[in-house]
């Protein structure tokens, strides 16, 4: 029998997992919520609003705010949060990139008590500045990861699924 993975890796894969259902084609994040009994409470990903076709909204970075995919795109941690099927209190994030302003106001409101994530590469905006600042005002815990989960998928279809896909 392999090595038995750790909890935060655990999770963490599960965030990963989930990250590979975003159609952003330049970042792709993942978020996984579980209780302080670990277990899985709910899991989102970044992508468009439901009912929203993703054909017909832009996925680009460059232009105009309308013309971006920023003004459209829900983060992973907000769905996360959004498709709970119960309180958040006192639960866990574990999220692949560091929480936004944006979504550290949700965090924040939803009880939220500690965040483990993997890379903080836009730590010097000042986004990323104020979620830290409003994030550690509220007490919630932040945990970087010192090593990276990585995903393999692969899938060996059916002719059925074949069809399908």
């Amino acid at each position: 029998m392999g090595r038995i993975i750790t909890w935060d890796e655990y999770f963490m894969g599960l965030a990963h997992l989930s990250a590979m259902r975003s159609k952003d084609p330049n970042t792709q994040v993942g978020a996984c919520i579980v209780d302080q009994d670990k277990k899985v409470v709910s899991i989102g990903y970044n992508g468009f609003p439901r009912g929203v076709d993703d054909k017909k909204f832009p996925w680009g970075r460059e232009g105009g705010f309308m013309d971006t995919k920023y003004a459209y795109v829900v983060h992973a941690e907000v769905n996360a949060i959004l498709n709970s099927p119960r309180s958040l209190k006192d639960c866990i994030l574990y999220v692949s990139l560091f929480p936004c302003n944006e979504c550290a106001k949700a965090i924040i409101q939803s009880g939220i008590r500690k965040i483990v994530y993997e890379s903080d590469k836009y730590a010097d905006t000042e986004g990323v500045k104020v979620s830290k600042r409003m994030l550690t005002a509220a007490g919630v815990e932040l945990v970087q990861l010192d090593y990276k989960v990585k995903l393999d998928l692969e899938v060996e279809p059916s002719e059925e699924h074949k069809k399908i896909c």
